[in-house]
Formats: structure tokens, C-alpha cells, sequence
């Protein structure tokens, strides 16, 4: 159960892996541009981590700043998204 709950993202996290699927590799403050509501840039900064730490995401150090890029695709991502709802609806 753990490992499902790692995969499915939030509603947040989504949206932010939105960003990073439309425009590549981005700091926190391109992330944080791009997203529609006004987030704090430690809430974004944090967020970022987090999608690090699920493997959704990978960071490299360019020059002081980390640049995240996604380390799944858009479509595997909604598949797992699907799969989730049918498990619970379903079960």
C-alpha cells in the first residue's frame, strides 16, 4: 500500500509536474512562475523535494541553483492516475 500511495500525486504536485513537462528542466522560480496560483518560493522549493524524493523528479546542481527535471512521462504518470481510481472505486 505504501508504494501505491508514493506513486499517485496530489493535486499540487501535479500541477507542478505540469510546469516541468511544458517547459523542460527548471529552477524553483521558473517553477514557481509557471504555476497559476501564487505560491511561496519555499512551498514550491519544498514540493520539488518532495517529487525528488518519489522519484517523480531529478535534480542537478547548474551553477547555484538546482534545476529539476521529470523522471516520468506525462502519459505514464495519467496511466498510473487511472490505475489508482479503478483500484479504489473498484478495489
Amino acid at each position: 500500500m505504501a508504494k501505491r500511495e508514493k506513486s499517485v500525486l496530489t493535486k499540487l504536485e501535479l500541477q507542478i509536474m505540469q510546469v516541468i513537462w511544458k517547459r523542460g528542466a527548471s529552477t524553483v522560480s521558473a517553477v514557481q512562475e509557471g504555476l497559476e496560483q501564487d505560491l511561496a518560493y519555499t512551498t514550491v522549493q519544498t514540493m520539488l523535494n518532495i517529487l525528488n524524493r518519489k522519484g517523480k523528479l531529478k535534480r542537478e546542481l547548474q551553477g547555484r541553483a538546482f534545476a529539476y527535471s521529470a523522471t516520468v512521462t506525462e502519459a505514464r504518470a495519467s496511466t498510473h492516475a487511472v490505475r489508482d481510481l479503478v483500484d479504489r472505486m473498484f478495489g
